[in-house]
């Protein structure tokens, strides 16, 4: 098995694989979780052999190019696949955004909070970023206030390269 990335009180982060059946069959099931495509957005990832793809065009290529990318979260307690949470460099944005995404039954949970807390101290050990970026859909309250939480303040309205919708853009700028 392999090791986490991070690890908290109640959860566990892995990078994801390509070649993993797990990974795949997990982001095919939350890329299409009503929440997901409502607040993030339609990937069209329809079937596994999408989800292969998705993972070696999205996460794995981070990886490779940034050092960073998305990570699957793991509940401790159950083993199970929750969600999942880490650092993005999107076309359209001069650094670096934290992302985070859960299936709909673990919402509630403090799961997310706990996730990106442990995400944006990893970026700041690992990697030294001392800014970072949040892009959340303007009715999507719940990950408003999560990013609050964090520290992050709302600095503009922005879009996206080839989207078509204004985005909330939330910036954490630290010393620390």
């Amino acid at each position: 098995m392999t090791a986490p990335l991070l690890e908290t009180a109640r959860l566990r982060l892995f990078r994801m694989s390509d070649e993993s059946a797990e990974d795949a069959a997990f982001m095919l099931r939350l890329l299409n979780e009503p929440d997901f495509v409502r607040n993030i957005g339609d990937r069209g990832v329809r079937t596994l052999d999408d989800a292969h793809a998705f993972l070696r065009n999205g996460p794995m290529r981070a990886y490779a190019e940034h050092g960073y990318g998305m990570y699957r979260v793991e509940e401790k307690a159950s083993g199970a696949s929750i969600g999942n949470c880490g650092l993005v460099r999107r076309e359209g944005l001069d650094g670096p955004d934290l992302g985070y995404a859960f299936l709909s039954g673990f919402h509630g949970r403090g799961y997310a909070l706990e996730a990106a807390r442990a995400m944006v101290g990893y970026a700041r050990t690992a990697f030294g970023i001392r800014r970072l970026l949040a892009i959340v859909d303007p009715g999507n309250a719940a990950s408003i206030r999560l990013l609050q939480k964090l520290g992050f303040g709302f600095a503009t309205m922005a879009r996206l390269p080839h989207k078509d919708t204004d985005l909330k853009l939330f910036v954490l700028e630290t010393d620390r």
